[in-house]
């Protein structure tokens, strides 16, 4: 499976927020994408999930160019954003069990649960979403996101809220999905947690894409002082 961006353009009134991105991933790997704040990382994420109808360019599966308003795609697809997705006066089995209706998935009630035990939130099953913290809104949006076993994960700062054993065990999960028929594209100011995932490492800075190489080829101080580098207003 690959997943690839040809000459991504978005912009948001006068401000372009992705200027000519292109990338790509192939399956059994996650691509790291890292960048300071305006860099463009969470378009790039909107447009490659299809949540954001790109201005110019394309984004192509297995060869094939995809848009957001294709059913087809949207289930092959899990995002997991900024936005949790959830129903607040919904309990957490509640929520599942509806996107899990939308999904049309088999077995919903083994599909929730099944996705609940994936993020460590069995315990939160009755809970209505408007109780949980911010960490376990976190860990239930991924839940949401893996209930129909999509090919591609989206993850928009999922260590976000996160405490030290939800993180470490939201990357044992991950690294765990890896296969020849998925792909993960992360987004994340965590250097240390994306390195430690990544098979690849994408840099925007301004909406430009400045760096594109594979984790081996990445020395970790050399990708902070570019990663810090624009923050100071440097080249």
């Amino acid at each position: 499976m690959t997943l690839a961006a040809r000459n991504l353009v978005c912009s948001y009134g006068p401000t372009r927020a992705l200027d000519g991105v292109d990338l790509e991933v192939a399956g059994d790997s996650i691509l790291a994408v890292f960048g300071p704040n305006g860099a463009g990382k969470t378009t790039l994420l909107k447009a490659l999930s299809g949540e954001r109808k790109p201005d110019a360019g394309r984004v192509v599966a297995d060869g094939k160019a995809v848009t957001g308003s294709d059913p087809a795609w949207r289930g092959r697809v899990g995002l997991v954003s900024h936005r949790t997705g959830l129903y607040m006066k919904l309990t957490v089995m509640e929520n599942l069990l509806f996107f899990a209706s939308l999904h049309a998935v088999a077995g919903p009630a083994d599909a929730a649960s099944a996705a609940l035990a994936a993020v460590g939130g069995r315990e939160l099953a009755g809970t209505r979403a408007e109780a949980l913290s911010r960490g376990q809104r976190q860990r239930i949006a991924l839940a949401r996101a893996l209930l129909h076993d999509p090919d591609i994960l989206f993850l928009d700062e999922p260590f976000s809220g996160l405490d030290p054993s939800g993180a470490d065990a939201l990357a044992t999960m991950l690294g765990a999905r890896r296969s020849p028929e998925r792909i993960i594209v992360l987004v994340t100011h965590d250097l240390r947690r994306g390195l430690g995932l990544a098979d690849r490492v994408v840099l925007l800075r301004r909406g430009r894409k400045v760096l594109d190489a594979a984790r081996a080829e990445c020395e970790p101080e050399a990708l902070l002082e570019l990663f810090t580098g624009d923050a100071r207003g440097r080249a």
